[in-house]
Formats: C-alpha cells, structure tokens, sequence
C-alpha cells in the first residue's frame, strides 16, 4: 500500500465520526449489504458518511489490509474500525451501540417526530 493511499484513509476516517467504505454512496448504494448499513445507521439519527470503495480497487485493498476484514462494507466508527452490521447488529441490540455513539457525538438524537395524518 502506497504511503499516499494510507494517508487518504487516515484522512478519510479521520474527518467523520461514522464512516462506511461500501459499494455505492449514501444516495446510491451498489450492494445490498451497503443499503442494508445505511439503513441501519439511518434508525440513530446521527450523521454518517459512505464512501465508495467498489471502483477504487487498490484502495479496497488498502482497506482490507488495514482492517484485516475481506469483504464490504467496513464501519468506522470515531476512528475505530467495528466491522459491518453483522458485528454492529449485536450491539445495537445490546444497547452498548447506541452508548458508544452517545459518547462518539456528545449528545443523544432528538427522537423522530411522526405524523399523523388521520
């Protein structure tokens, strides 16, 4: 892996308190695997980035090197690699996902208001 490449990742997850590598973008997911984590992360209310790594095939390399992790999607989280949603799923059930973002952001998500429309 290229020093340039290493430092564009550090960057990358550097700049976003929730960072998903995966196939497509937040607007356009690729995967279902991708879709189904920006779903995921969509139900906390936090902001989160996805980052495109299917055409960019050394950084995907890059990645799995770094992370030691095969496949896409790979979730970063306050610098933190934590897997995918197979990892993350637990968690949340657990409650110790939504503790770790509560610490990572400093502050809860507002719930989401509803409307009735009856």
């Amino acid at each position: 892996m290229s020093p340039e490449l290493k430092t564009e990742i550090e960057h990358e997850v550097a700049a976003h308190k929730i960072l998903v590598y995966g196939k497509g973008t937040k607007a356009a997911p690729r995967c279902g695997f991708t879709l189904e984590t920006i779903e995921f992360f969509n139900r906390f209310g936090y902001p989160f980035e996805v980052i495109d790594a299917l055409d960019n095939m050394p950084k995907r390399e890059a990645l799995s090197e770094l992370t030691k992790w095969p496949t896409l999607p790979k979730v970063f989280i306050n610098g933190t690699f934590y897997g995918d949603t197979d990892i993350l799923e637990p968690m949340a059930q657990s409650g110790e996902l939504a503790k770790l973002l509560e610490a990572t952001f400093g502050y809860a998500p507002a719930d989401k208001q509803t409307i009735n429309l009856r």
